[in-house]
């Protein structure tokens, strides 16, 4: 399987111009992701019934020896989206090209990406719900007919030409399925939203990145990671690393629970799997608005922090944990939020720590 990333292209042009970034940590960022990367569902934790609805899938695409329906995964960052495309193209048996809907701006950007396809192949465009209205409109009769509508000459002799493409495989990925318009979400054949992990799935994923990466932890430790990981594990991977730095220098190189728990606390990482930014939305809506409803745009700017990040990053985990609430007229602190962070609502706040 040979995959293709516009991503490493803009990451080589960013390096020439920035003298700070160096060969050696874009090389070694690229290594750790990729060795950690299942690339068989088998190697892949979670997502159960996801998997074994693509496995029949897969099975009918090759047995038709035809492509396999476009795809649509949605959800929050962090699931593992990018993951399951490379290993369902390692799964059929087919190169993917993996590039993101922001670096499709001009109409050349999509068409050039789509006539390099070869038959079969897979195409992953990540953040597909940032494409713009004329790439967009490229892609319908590209996964519709498997062909692309070229224009030629000027004014009246103007002729629109149907170029046929191979058939290929087209795998998006969103956080925000709600802002893909109509017709694309239309085109797509197979659609699902990937989920928050559990602790026991995160905890297979912690001993499966400690064993890949020469870590020594124990079944308690890789648990306190796990809980503290938002139910994501590129969090879990992450904080699997810089617990390790701590277990390295403080302590005696194996990750014990009283190990990765005194190494959270220091990074301020709650045994909930918030941040300081977390906390901060949490106590900025009671102690300045009364617990809410108050409108994100009003969080975003008294944080100084962007919407996009806040509607993205922190607020899906936020929801999902039951810590705030959405409402039509703004978010608010829940009980448990208020329980969490050791205060109670109206004028009997009290700080339990």
């Amino acid at each position: 399987m040979t995959i293709i990333s516009d991503d490493n292209n803009i990451k080589n042009k960013r390096r020439e111009k920035n003298p700070i970034i160096k060969n050696e940590s874009i090389e070694y960022d690229k290594t750790f992701e990729n060795s950690i990367r299942p690339k068989t569902f088998e190697d892949y934790i979670g997502q159960t019934a996801l998997k074994e609805t693509l496995k029949i899938s897969i099975e009918a695409a090759k047995l038709r020896n035809k492509p396999l329906d476009h795809l649509l995964f949605y959800g929050p960052p962090g699931l593992g989206k990018t993951t399951l495309a490379g290993v369902i193209a390692e799964q059929m048996g087919a190169d993917i090209k993996i590039t993101s809907a922001p670096s499709l701006e001009r109409p050349r950007d999509i068409i050039g990406i789509l006539m390099s396809l070869k038959g079969g192949e897979i195409l992953f465009i990540d953040e597909i719900h940032r494409l713009n209205k004329v790439a967009e409109e490229i892609l319908y009769p590209a996964m519709e007919d498997f062909s692309l509508d070229m224009t030629t000459g000027k004014s009246q002799t103007v002729k629109t030409l149907r170029v046929p493409l191979p058939k290929f495989t087209l795998i998006g990925a969103t956080t925000k399925a709600g802002e893909l318009s109509g017709p694309l979400r239309d085109r797509f054949g197979i659609i699902h939203r990937l989920q928050f992990y559990t602790v026991a799935e995160l905890t297979q994923v912690i001993k499966r990145t400690a064993r890949i990466l020469d870590i020594q932890i124990t079944e308690e430790g890789a648990k306190a990671i796990a809980k503290r990981s938002r139910g994501t594990p590129r969090i879990a991977n992450r904080l699997v690393k810089r617990v390790a730095d701590f277990a390295i220098i403080k302590y005696d190189g194996v990750i014990t629970e009283e190990v990765a728990s005194k190494s959270l606390d220091t990074l301020n990482i709650d045994e909930f799997g918030l941040d300081t930014t977390d906390r901060a939305i949490l106590n900025l809506i009671i102690d300045k608005y009364d617990g809410g409803p108050v409108g994100i745009e009003t969080i975003a700017a008294a944080l100084s922090e962007d919407v996009r990040t806040l509607e993205d990053v922190c607020e899906p985990y936020l929801l999902q944990s039951g810590l705030l609430q959405r409402t039509p007229r703004g978010r608010k602190v829940s009980p448990e939020g208020y329980r969490h962070l050791g205060k109670k609502p109206g004028n009997q706040q009290q700080h339990l720590f």
